[in-house]
């Protein structure tokens, strides 16, 4: 399955277009939606207790922890300047993007200045940095250690930082955005971070730290299989927001600002990133690992964030989506990039 995620993600977001109705259910059926009242048979109502997709987030979340090799992070500290510096890129250019682009869409036509557009952004740069990125890593010969820091450390600080770049965000918006962006902050954000993101993270490391290797090495197989099937049922439930509402009701000028928007912030933050692994004078390894950490945020908690707490802006999701699939993009052609530079090839990377 996972050979073939690539197609599989995109069957979702076709399912998605074309049975809509279960994925919509899901996106705000509770947990207690889930059960049924003791000696009565009926269901409860949704809205009580975490979501379907914050559930299946949280597990997705686990097992990739489950599978980090915590064991060698200790190195990092050796020669922290990587470390430290990626981390600040990926919390740092996110925010800056969002001032930069707020200053171009204030030429849209729209009322709003592209607020909605930009309030999908913010929840895209406000997360930490994608578990993707370690598979994209290794995938072009990056420093393997150095990417899964860079995924902790923008993970345990997101308690903070998601909140801040909410904030932030909600000063360069307009109207009911700037207002929800920044309730979210002051209420919902850090309370997301530290229930849907970090425990779960901090839980599968704690577990990997309690299970005998032997275990790690070959008996983890099923946990995987199910935490992908879990990632597609994911995709699928947060795409039926913002792709469904969007072929019921068809603007197609909407879809192309918020494909442009994405494709802009996106491919900002890779160029970035690359920019300041250079300026670093980083070897080829360490280049890779701070380039897909500044580029790639974690997608899925953005939909689920907005699934959960902007479900009256059902368009904010689009640009989420659009962020999602073109990550993946540029996340390939950095492999590529770097796979058939010169240096690679010296190497004697693959």
């Amino acid at each position: 399955m996972r050979k073939r995620l690539t197609w599989c993600m995109v069957a979702a977001y076709v399912a998605a277009v074309l049975v809509p109705g279960p994925g919509r259910w899901a996106r705000t059926a509770g947990w207690a939606a889930l059960t049924f009242q003791h000696g009565h048979g009926q269901a409860h109502g949704p809205g009580t207790g975490p979501t379907l997709p914050s559930l299946l987030l949280a597990y997705v979340l686990f097992t990739a922890a489950l599978q980090v090799p915590a064991r060698e992070l200790p190195t990092l500290l050796r020669r922290p300047v990587p470390l430290l510096v990626g981390t600040a890129a990926a919390v740092g250019v996110p925010v800056a993007l969002l001032f930069l682009l707020s200053r171009a869409f204030a030429w849209l036509p729209d009322s709003d200045g592209g607020s909605g557009l930009l309030t999908g952004l913010a929840l895209i740069g406000a997360m930490p940095v994608a578990g993707g990125a370690t598979v994209w890593g290794g995938r072009a010969g990056g420093n393997q250690t150095l990417v899964v820091g860079l995924v902790l450390s923008s993970t345990i600080l997101s308690p903070l930082t998601i909140p801040l770049t909410l904030l932030s965000a909600a000063a360069v918006t307009r109207g009911g955005y700037s207002t929800a962006l920044g309730h979210l902050a002051g209420t919902g954000g850090g309370l997301f971070a530290v229930a849907g993101v970090v425990a779960p993270c901090l839980g599968g490391l704690a577990v990997r730290g309690l299970l005998p290797r032997r275990m790690l090495a070959g008996d983890l197989a099923w946990p995987k299989v199910a935490a992908l099937a879990a990632a597609l049922l994911l995709t699928y439930t947060n795409a039926t927001g913002g792709l469904g509402d969007m072929v019921s009701h068809p603007d197609p000028l909407l879809f192309v600002a918020a494909a442009g928007a994405a494709a802009l912030m996106c491919g900002a933050s890779f160029g970035l990133g690359w920019c300041l692994a250079r300026a670093l004078r980083s070897n080829r390894r360490d280049a890779i690992a701070i380039t897909l950490a500044t580029g790639m945020n974690n997608s899925s908690a953005s939909a689920v964030l907005a699934t959960d707490r902007l479900a009256d802006h059902p368009h904010v999701l689009l640009p989420v989506l659009a962020y999602s699939v073109l990550q993946k993009v540029l996340a390939g052609l950095v492999d590529t990039a770097f796979t058939r530079s010169p240096r690679a090839q010296q190497s004697g990377a693959p």
